[in-house]
């Protein structure tokens, strides 16, 4: 009976735990509002403007490194135009809506945007074909990039009630664009007490309230007054706070005409000037190209050089006395300010009521019909994935955590990785520049002169392909060492040897000279190792 019972428990709360799963997950398909993972392809779902200028060309592709698919911008320096219609248009006057998409800039992003439009319904004026950057939206939220420009926008487009028109309203310091390669996801929460909340990767980047002029430009709300379009300032109304004193005079020892500098009488010229050289000479090693023709190209002359001697003398030229400040000069005279009597302040225009002014308590949000992408980017690579929208903080979160995490974690170890090995070969090339500044220096040794074209040569090569460097060292240390040891034992007697035989053959012509050389350096080569082989015998 107790065992009956037992199970009986055991049963209950497999149930209960089933259905309490069950209601989250059509919970959370009940606040997912619209939700696009792009894992099959998007033709026939998602239509392409037919607009002329958008002649970029989208792409169902993979994320680089994994398996998941999103809509690529496959070319640079486009613009492109794609758009979904949603079943049911979202209204945003009621509860939380929550905005949020994925975007991987996986070339980086110089110029161009990556953000999204909610756009209005089409009795707005547009129609999908013909979707382009005046097609009306509600709000526009996403990446953008280009010269000073750099921010995570958030724009609503609202009505103004009095006059009918429709006004763009940015948010003030908006968040700035990651600036890597990873995948990075923009989330933007409307709630129904007016705060808007901007998340990147999660984690809160932005919060304002939409009614605030201190967060929005323009403000929602427009100001109560405006300066009067038609007041006019006063002809004699007199804006200057200070005005020269009308009865002051200029003293009778002030001279305007006195210059500003004048010569030192006392300076005297400097010891060893050299009046009678020039500043600049004709270079002597310079000649005429052989090509020059006087007729075309006129008389040719030599370029100037700065002239050597002076160089080593205080100066060449004429000698001239130095200016100095002059102690008289006082400039043009100007009569000294006072407070102006007449002085009434700056004039404004008087403020009068706005026509356009309105109150609310909440924001008279369009609904969101469709989604659309329109950019203009000098980058392909642009990935876009996992679009939604939900009525819940918490879907979004769980979307977050099983779709994008490990995505990006993937990323950011990788990036990690290359980060480190790109390190380590800084560091290596840090050592290969010491390496090779000291085989320059090797190559200069005195002694191994016969042999600095052939070390040059190989130091050059090493250059070109680091992976060469090590045995380039090895090759330069056998050849130092291999002439150092001829110089010590093997070097003298050959010497004297080939000079002899130079000697016997003194009439013979050049050629023979030449050839005796060669047998000199064969000579040198072999004989040291003959007598370093000796001297290991002993």
């Amino acid at each position: 009976m107790e065992e009956a019972r037992r199970r009986q428990m055991c049963l209950s709360y497999v149930l209960l735990l089933a259905i309490s799963s069950l209601a989250c997950v059509l919970a959370s398909d009940a606040d997912t509002i619209f939700y696009e993972p792009f894992d099959e392809e998007f033709s026939g779902r998602w239509i392409v403007s037919e607009k002329d200028e958008y002649q970029g060309a989208w792409k169902h592709s993979k994320s680089e490194g994994h398996e998941d698919y999103g809509l690529l911008v496959s070319e640079p320096a486009r613009k492109y135009a794609i758009v979904k219609e949603l079943e049911e248009p979202v209204n945003l006057k009621d509860g939380t809506v929550v905005l949020q998409f994925e975007t991987r800039l996986q070339n980086g992003l110089e110029c161009g945007g990556a953000y999204l439009k909610y756009l209005r319904p089409q009795e707005a004026g547009w129609v999908p074909k013909g979707f382009d950057n005046e097609s009306p939206y509600s709000i526009m939220f996403g990446p953008d990039k280009c010269g000073a420009t750099n921010k995570v926008h958030f724009i609503l487009k609202h009505k103004n009630p009095k006059s009918g028109e429709y006004v763009e309203h940015h948010v003030k310091n908006p968040p700035s664009v990651p600036s890597d390669k990873l995948t990075h996801v923009y989330t933007a929460i409307l709630k129904p007490d007016n705060e808007i909340r901007i998340l990147v990767d999660g984690e809160e980047k932005k919060k304002v309230n939409i009614l605030s002029a201190d967060d929005f430009e323009p403000a929602l709300i427009p100001a109560k007054t405006i300066p009067d379009p038609d007041d006019k300032k006063p002809e004699d109304w007199d804006e200057r706070a200070k005005i020269p004193d009308p009865d002051a005079t200029k003293p009778d020892d002030w001279d305007e005409d006195a210059p500003m500098e004048i010569e030192d009488e006392e300076a005297t010229k400097p010891e060893g000037w050299l009046d009678d050289e020039p500043e600049e000479i004709e270079d002597p090693e310079a000649s005429k190209p052989e090509d020059w023709d006087d007729e075309e190209d006129g008389e040719w002359e030599a370029p100037k050089i700065d002239n050597p001697k002076c160089e080593e003398a205080p100066g060449c030229g004429e000698w001239k006395k130095p200016m100095k400040s002059n102690p008289a000069y006082k400039g043009k005279w100007h009569a000294p300010l006072i407070d102006n009597p007449s002085y009434k302040g700056i004039w404004k225009p008087q403020q009068i009521p706005n026509p356009i002014y309105f109150e609310l308590d909440r924001p008279d949000y369009e609904p969101i019909a469709a989604i659309g992408i329109e950019i203009w980017t000098m980058q392909d690579g642009i990935l876009f994935d996992n679009i939604l929208i939900a009525s819940d903080e918490k879907v979004a979160e769980s979307y977050r955590q099983t779709k994008w995490k490990p995505k990006f974690d993937v990323e950011k170890e990788k990036q990690k990785a290359e980060e480190e090995a790109s390190s380590a070969s800084d560091g290596l090339k840090g050592i290969q520049k010491k390496v090779f500044e000291l085989l320059y220096k090797i190559a200069d040794i005195p002694f191994l002169q016969n042999h600095k074209f052939k070390i040059l040569d190989a130091i050059e090569k090493a250059e070109k392909q680091p992976n060469l460097t090590i045995g380039v060292l090895v090759s330069i240390v056998v050849v130092f060492f291999s002439v150092l040891l001829k110089l010590l034992f093997g070097g003298k007697k050959p010497q004297t040897k080939v000079t002899a035989e130079v000697k016997k053959t003194d009439a013979a012509e050049p050629s023979s000279i030449q050839e005796s050389d060669e047998k000199k350096d064969d000579s040198d080569d072999t004989a040291a190792p003959r007598r370093r082989t000796v001297r290991r015998d002993d």
